[in-house]
């Protein structure tokens, strides 16, 4: 009797397929295999071997083995097949979220030879007007080693340089230097990160990754330093042949964070996110597969990737909504790594200074244990946050009048102040004063919005775009005004406000070009006076000594959203934005403009203490039945009509019907539709999370046996950060 091999296709579908095994060929699960599929080839992976075959069945052998070696070692295959049915999502689509790119179509797994030049010893002079081709010797003179031609390009230089250079024999093409050989490797060991008292007392409480798996809340306020209590617990208890995985929510808006871990490790440290190539993807997935004792730094994927031997999983801003992937695989990159060190017996840390309220109930019920860290470091104290009513008041920009008084005296001082919009864009709508027409965008239940540099109205939904005009689309009036504010409307009034200083606007638009964000990273971190001008993404870790005021412009979003997580995301936005002030040797304020002065949620906030705030809303979420103390999820559907979606969900809400489970709707979603798509949702609650995945496992099945008419998707999330 023939073996029989189970597989996983990278394919929206909730099953596996059988295959006979070929004489001779040996197979383990998590290896990558070519099989046939219908009337094409697919790149499979083994998920079980051995297995009964159907009775009747005639099966189809597998072609060929792809490695001989599991592409998934056994941790990484159990851990998502943890995912995929804790989220209940298609296995298949799991395990290959796992590869980079290039092996999910089915590129061998190994890297192309590294290319690496070095500059000869010579003394045949260059042309004078060759001084692209001088600087690039100069550059390769720099480094002893000599250096990647992948480097080289990054650093400015191009192919025909380095050709027109090994054409006159003055560099020459070399094997690149063995992993861990580089000179400087020595330094790197020696430096350690000093801490404060307070530091060292936080350190102390961490357990080492000998204990076993722990899983610590570090709850450091903006400021405290938690980044060097990484570190320090890294070079402390992290083995010369161990890894480590260390989450940041998006690692493009923090260069610092990056260049400060390869401060004191060296080319131990290496990146995952989606904006490096699918060469690098590959080349870093390899090292990880393969061992290598690296320090990976990544973006919410990377808990996902083949580690083997990962001693320490660090995840910063553990509040931070990146960390839930928004479409397809809906998983919470910080909840699979609590699961992943569970799995792997070490310890996991989550840092932040705004913890999420499922962190701080986890952490009173015992499951985590709580470090406090309540001093900043240095001489540096935390700021004085005011509540600045705004009622009856005139804005510029957005903007009170004390509020500009208050920029106009930090900037005098030679210090520099931020000014927190949370909206992009010039304005949120543009309006006729006239008939009262705005403009609204045609695939979606919202209103476009103006940006003024480019002259368009854009969807911030479905990236819907068109030019913007001077009149009226509806009675030709001249009175067509923008209404509202959005950071360039607020750079605008500030330029104009202070002309002698700049105002450097920090928002997606303006950090779409590579390296532009390191760009204005640098011109603040000179320390000159300026105006910062940005959205959440200024909310992000960022370390500005020299910024010791902080304005923001609204702070009533999110005090009556019908979202239920609203009033805690409110909160621990403004806080870490308000952190960014006086962090330098030099006290910070925070202004908080507000129509609602005298809500109870913001007089709270004024005294500081996060935790107390988090008591607070834990009270009201237990009232209202919410997460943390329900377990929710939420089914979505999408049609072309809204009658079509909220069939879908009305055929979906009989399934639901069982002890302890809750079910809301179907309503319409609160943007009903988005890109031509009318979006509605049926929300769970339940007392029992045992109970409610085991019903939502049946309900998809169930859901997968039916046909859904043309055009119509559903789709679950479990854990929802958005209800809306």
């Amino acid at each position: 009797m023939p073996l029989i091999a189970r597989i996983a296709l990278n394919r929206p579908l909730r099953r596996l397929f059988d295959y006979t095994v070929p004489e001779g060929l040996r197979l383990v699960p998590g290896q990558r295999v070519r099989i046939p599929f219908g009337r094409q080839q697919a790149t499979g992976l083994i998920v079980q071997t051995g297995v009964e075959p159907p009775p009747g069945v005639s099966l189809k052998p597998v072609f060929a083995t792809m490695e001989d070696w599991p592409a998934l070692p056994d941790e990484t295959v159990n851990l998502l097949s943890w995912a995929s049915d804790y989220y209940q999502h298609p296995l298949g689509e799991c395990l290959f979220t796992a590869l980079p790119p290039a092996l999910r179509r089915g590129r061998k797994a190994e890297e192309k030879p590294v290319e690496w030049w070095m500059a000869c010893i010579h003394s045949e002079p260059l042309p004078a007007n060759a001084h692209r081709q001088k600087a690039l010797l100069e550059w390769l003179n720099q480094h002893n080693q000599g250096a990647a031609a992948s480097d080289i390009i990054k650093a400015g230089f191009t192919r025909a340089q380095l050709r027109a250079l090994s054409d006159r024999q003055l560099v020459k093409p070399i094997s690149p230097p063995a992993p861990g050989s580089e000179p400087e490797a020595p330094e790197f060991l020696a430096r350690r990160p000093t801490l404060s008292v307070a530091q060292a007392v936080a350190a102390e409480e961490l357990t080492s990754p000998q204990e076993g798996f722990s899983a610590s809340l570090l709850y450091g306020i903006t400021g405290s330093g938690k980044t060097e209590i990484y570190l320090h617990y890294l070079k402390r208890h992290l083995g010369a042949g161990d890894q480590a995985l260390v989450l940041v929510p998006e690692i493009n808006l923090t260069p610092q964070t990056v260049a400060r871990f390869r401060h004191y490790f060296g080319t131990r440290i290496v990146v995952w996110h989606s904006a490096i190539n699918d060469s690098e993807r590959l080349s870093t997935w390899l090292k990880i597969r393969e061992g290598e004792p690296v320090i990976l730094i990544g973006t919410r994927s990377a808990v996902l990737l083949p580690f083997t031997g990962l001693r320490t999983i660090i995840v910063d801003e553990e509040h931070d909504n990146s960390y839930k992937q928004g479409e397809g695989f809906r998983y919470s990159g910080r909840d699979l790594a609590v699961y992943r060190a569970h799995l792997n017996r070490c310890p996991v840390i989550l840092g932040s200074a705004t913890p999420s309220l499922e962190s701080v109930h986890n952490a009173e019920q015992g499951k985590y244990r709580l470090v406090k860290l309540e001093e900043r470091a240095g001489n540096a104290t935390p700021p004085v946050i005011s509540l600045l009513d705004i009622r009856s008041r005139p804005l510029e920009g957005g903007l009170s009048r004390p509020a500009l008084n208050a920029i106009e005296q930090t900037l005098a001082k030679g210090d520099q102040a931020l000014v927190f919009v949370n909206r992009r864009g010039f304005a949120p709508v543009m309006m006729c004063f006239d008939c009262g027409h705005m403009v609204e965008c045609p695939r979606c239940d919202t209103r476009l919005t103006y940006h003024r540099r480019d002259r368009a109205m854009r969807c911030h939904h479905c990236d819907f775009q068109t030019a913007a005009t001077e009149h009226c689309p509806k009675c030709q009036s001249d009175a067509f005004k923008p209404v509202g504010q959005g950071t360039e409307r607020t750079e605008d009034i500030l330029a104009s406000a202070f002309p002698e200083t700049p105002v450097v606007r920090v928002d997606r638009d303006s950090t779409q070009r590579k390296g532009s964000i390191q760009g204005i990273l640098n011109q603040v971190n000179s320390g000159k006076p300026c105006v910062l001008v940005g959205t959440q993404m200024l909310a992000k870790g960022h370390d500005f000594p020299n910024v010791t005021l902080v304005v923001v412009v609204n702070a009533d979003g999110g005090l009556f959203s019908v979202d239920f997580r609203a009033p805690e995301q409110l909160i621990q936005t403004l806080l870490q934005v308000s952190g960014r002030a006086g962090r330098g040797t030099k006290p910070g304020k925070v202004l908080v403009q507000t129509c609602h002065s005298d809500h109870p949620l913001l007089k709270t906030l004024c005294e500081g203490h996060y935790l107390d705030i988090a008591e607070q809303l834990l009270s009201e979420r237990e009232e209202g039945l919410f997460p943390p103390f329900r377990a929710m999820a939420i089914f979505r559907a999408e049609a072309d009509t809204m009658e079509k979606s909220l069939q879908v969900l009305d055929a979906i809400k009989p399934l639901t019907h069982a002890p302890g489970i809750e079910t809301w709707g179907p309503l319409p979603a609160m943007i009903a539709r988005r890109a031509d798509k009318h979006r509605a949702q049926l929300i769970l609650n339940a007392r029992n999370r045992k109970r409610l995945n085991s019903l939502l496992t049946g309900i998809c099945q169930e859901l997968d046996q039916r046909k859904l008419p043309a055009g119509v998707k559903w789709m679950i999330d479990v854990d929802p950060q958005e209800t809306g």
